[in-house]
């Protein structure tokens, strides 16, 4: 990983408090520079960086000003955009700050969102044509709103140069250690990370979401298929059953599901059984081979691949780590 400088001594970092904005991050990003300026401190030699952290937000004049109220100051060289747990950002709610960021990614500021954050870097256009990550429970309204985004919700980080996107509430953790990793370099990044008890190592988003499946499409015939299947979950239903029971010719049936759901009823279907067995795993201490026979596989092989290919670790894996 190479630094995203050069940078003078003073590394500028500018966190972006917009309204609802995750206060437990932007505090604890805070705090994670302040470690990692700490240890490069004590490292010395040609370590010079040393982040000084401010906010950014909207005063009563609709200005972007920092924290510290200083005039005629530049951006910073980093900008964190933190998540929220209210959920996406609204083209509304971003529409005071497009304007400033797409700026100051012109001026070579590096930007770097979580969670909620990605929504205001992609309503500035700064993610069209990119790989992005965002909260992988508002993944469905984000590839509604930007579809020029090629969103990788499975993953925790995708990095680029000049922009860092990160998923779920708490990749404000693994942002960070890339963000520090970049402006102190590695030593420093590996004892902020050991002081802090933060493994950042090997973790994607996928070992963590679950289905949210799509209930508010207005196809009533779809939906009683998604409440037979929820109340069944998916046992012994073929693409026939569903078809008759939703009162459709098969071939209608197979592209108004897709339609309302974004998944083919054997996606959707083989979703809702590894959501089953993910919940057994955690709850009881039943054998994986019995778990799989209950949710419907008889082939271990097969139950295994798919479920390494949605949760991105084995079964006996998952139910260690849960």
């Amino acid at each position: 990983m190479t630094q995203i400088g050069p940078f003078p001594s003073s590394v500028e970092v500018g966190i972006l408090a917009y309204p609802g904005a995750h206060e437990a991050a932007m505090l604890g990003m805070a705090d994670l520079l302040a470690i990692a300026n700490r240890f490069a401190t004590e490292q010395g030699g040609s370590l010079k960086a040393k982040a000084q952290v401010h906010r950014w937000s909207l005063d009563t004049s609709g200005r972007i000003t920092r924290d510290d109220n200083a005039e005629n100051i530049a951006g910073p060289h980093v900008l964190i955009i933190p998540g929220r747990l209210s959920g996406p950002v609204s083209t509304e709610e971003a529409a005071p700050f497009v304007s400033w960021i797409r700026t100051l990614h012109d001026s070579g500021t590096t930007l770097a969102s979580s969670c909620a954050g990605s929504f205001i870097l992609a309503e500035a256009g700064l993610l069209d044509g990119r790989p992005a990550s965002t909260h992988w429970a508002d993944a469905d309204e984000f590839r509604t709103r930007f579809r020029n985004v090629s969103l990788k919700i499975d993953e925790i980080i995708v990095e680029g140069e000049t922009i860092v996107t990160a998923g779920g509430l708490m990749a404000w953790t693994d942002l960070g250690m890339r963000l520090c990793e970049r402006i102190f370099g590695t030593s420093v990044m590996m004892q902020t990370s050991r002081f802090m008890l933060v493994d950042t190592a090997g973790r994607e988003q996928r070992n963590y979401k679950s289905f949210k499946p799509r209930m508010d499409h207005g196809d009533d015939a779809i939906l009683s298929v998604q409440h037979m299947l929820r109340d069944t979950e998916g046992q012994a239903i073929d693409v026939a059953h569903m078809s008759r029971h939703a009162k459709l010719e098969e071939r209608t049936f197979l592209r108004r599901f897709k339609s309302a759901t974004g998944l083919r009823p054997t996606e959707y279907v083989q979703t809702l059984r590894i959501e089953k067995a993910k919940e057994m795993l955690q709850l009881s201490r039943r054998p994986v081979e019995q778990i799989a026979r209950i949710v419907g596989y008889r082939d271990m092989a097969a139950f295994r691949r798919l479920f390494r290919r949605e949760t991105g670790m084995s079964p006996a894996e998952y139910r260690r780590r849960f």
